[in-house]
């Protein structure tokens, strides 16, 4: 990212928020429980070779880039750019920026699943630096330091988003670009289908406590401790942290052709997921009134 690209970003003042720790509304009895819990299973996951550990293939490095983006979000080029791959262990998106010439840091709670970067960054001749942390308590990075933040399917997984996304904008230098993919509110609503194959959503939209196990497990990590997330969480506190959204899709599931009970017809009712694509403005003051653009 080159400093010219961040002069020529819009000015932004923060608007004021509370101050949040990432133990923000949580005891440090309940905040060690779903870590613990999150660690383990994913340290499962990992251990099972699960799909959400596969590491990249040879065929992948050979076009990286083109791997990590099929919608032009990144840069023509990575080549010596400080990338942060955020709650994104596996050896998947650290291999794939590495292999395209990224300064590479990945942060994960799972070490077992950081096990998979360090091995393939060994096996490939690669360097890598990885941490074990929470993505909410990123305080060993200094700031402004990341011209690309990259998070895979993780904010799921920690029961408030403004101490994430607080740490986020502290790290990533100004004019730095932020890609994310996220479960999507309604589809972690979903309970079960009834007897006719609609789609149920059991669970509130305004529910903050953990969610309990359900019939419909097809989005849902076993043995995880996952959270709702509202669109005025996902979207509305990432631009109140200092940034501004320049894209957003939803990848499409839906099969016109599939049979109820698979991801296909569940797709034709919910899409899964949402991605962002956002931009880490720049700070000034402005006499502490807030500019939108």
């Amino acid at each position: 990212m080159s400093s010219d690209s961040a002069s020529n970003l819009p000015e932004f003042t923060p608007h004021p928020l509370p101050k949040v720790s990432p133990s923000h509304n949580l005891q440090g009895g309940e905040r060690h429980q779903f870590l613990q819990r999150n660690r383990q299973a994913w340290d499962q996951l990992a251990k099972a070779g699960s799909p959400f550990a596969h590491v990249a293939s040879d065929e992948e490095c050979r076009n990286p880039l083109g791997t990590l983006d099929s919608r032009g979000w990144l840069p023509p080029s990575v080549r010596g750019l400080k990338v942060l791959c955020l709650a994104a262990g596996g050896g998947w998106q650290s291999i794939l920026y590495a292999s395209a010439g990224a300064e590479v840091t990945v942060v994960d709670l799972s070490p077992e699943m950081l096990a998979l970067d360090e091995r393939e960054a060994g096996r490939r001749g690669l360097s890598v630096r990885t941490i074990a942390t929470s993505m909410d308590d990123l305080s060993m990075l200094a700031d402004a330091t990341f011209d690309i933040s990259h998070q895979p399917v993780s904010t799921c997984y920690i029961p408030y988003l403004a101490a994430m996304y607080r740490e986020l904008a502290r790290v990533t230098k100004p004019g730095g670009l932020y890609i994310s993919q996220h479960k999507q509110p309604v589809s972690l609503q979903l309970t079960h289908r009834d007897h006719r194959d609609r789609y149920v959503l059991g669970f509130e939209y305004y529910e903050k406590a953990a969610l309990p196990l359900a019939a419909d497990t097809m989005y849902r990590e076993p043995g995880a401790q996952e959270y709702i997330h509202r669109w005025d969480e996902l979207v509305g506190q990432l631009c109140r942290s200092g940034f501004a959204l320049e894209d957003l899709v939803e990848p499409r599931r839906a099969d016109p052709q599939a049979a109820p009970g698979t991801a296909g017809h569940r797709g034709r009712f919910v899409a899964p997921y949402v991605r962002l694509k956002a931009r880490r403005l720049s700070e000034a003051s402005s006499g502490g009134q807030r500019i939108v653009y």
